[in-house]
């Protein structure tokens, strides 16, 4: 029987707030430079990148060794 979470777990609030700020500086920098467009895509693109990091982070399988994961991955 597994357990599956639905719903707003402890672990998203932090990702969240990272997010929001992520992207608080991506509208800052852009407002600095005068393109606001550059500055939120430029956020899009490293809110992404904080995304998987942070799941990577929360994995349930840390230090497994895995010999067949070349680190491609996710």
């Amino acid at each position: 029987m597994t357990s599956t979470r639905k719903g707003w777990t402890r672990g998203h609030s932090g990702w969240a707030f990272g997010t929001a700020l992520i992207f608080t500086l991506g509208i800052v920098f852009g407002l600095i430079w005068g393109q606001l467009a550059v500055g939120i895509l430029l956020a899009a693109a490293v809110s992404i990148g904080w995304l998987m990091a942070y799941e990577s982070w929360r994995g349930k399988n840390v230090g497994l060794e895995n010999r067949d994961d070349d680190g491609a991955q996710l």
